[in-house]
């Protein structure tokens, strides 16, 4: 992967990670109600969600790779659909409480649910894999430079997210919950998915 290309994935990352969302709203809340060693497990829980969605994610690319190089093209189309699909979506509920699944005893087993079956999570990283792997370079080699990229984001995303809610209990849950600030984060889904839709086709040059 290029240093340009890992600069795109980054700030990608950073958005997918950082938009308000359930595992947002469950650290706030655990950072307000917990103290910060304990609430720190919702983080961790998390991070295990997002390292088997990532290899579960390469491993789909590659064999999709392998077994039909032509169908890598229509799953870059469909993963940047789903992405303008998620940000439409994300406007729309945007004045909408987030409501968020209270299963599990425990503050890892809530949070490793709650990322789990958060929407964003089963598609949304097959669709950020199909627009940033480069199918000529195998996937394993780019993983090198892409879990250690992605892993740091959603850990410093959520550590963040979880001081917030230590530092500034409720009025931190307002701010993310604000209307006007979910609808631009939906809006850079939608600018996000044009954008890198555009890059699917090939160049007539």
């Amino acid at each position: 992967m290029s240093f340009d290309g890992w600069a795109v994935f980054a700030l990608f990352w950073v958005l997918f990670v950082t938009t308000p969302g359930p595992n947002a709203v469950n650290c706030i809340q655990n950072g307000m109600i917990l103290p910060f060693g304990r609430a720190m497990w919702g983080v961790a829980a998390i991070l295990t969600q997002a390292t088997a969605f990532l290899l579960l994610s390469a491993a789909g690319v590659t064999a999709l790779i392998v077994a039909a190089p032509a169908a890598f093209f229509w799953a870059k189309l469909i993963g940047a659909a789903f992405l303008i699909w998620l940000g439409l979506r994300g406007w729309m509920r945007a004045g909408q409480p987030v409501r968020v699944a209270l299963t599990g005893r425990h503050v890892y087993g809530q949070a490793l649910a709650i990322a789990t079956i958060n929407a964003k999570s089963v598609a949304g990283y097959l669709a950020a894999f199909t627009q940033f792997v480069q199918p000529e370079i195998p996937i394993w080699d780019q993983m090198g430079m892409i879990m250690p990229t992605a892993l740091t984001i959603t850990a410093l995303s959520y550590t963040g997210y979880t001081a917030l809610g230590a530092g500034l209990g409720k009025l931190a849950l307002g701010a993310v919950l604000n209307l006007w600030v979910r609808r631009v984060m939906a809006g850079c889904f939608v600018v996000y998915g044009i954008a890198l839709g555009a890059t699917a086709w090939p160049s007539r040059a």
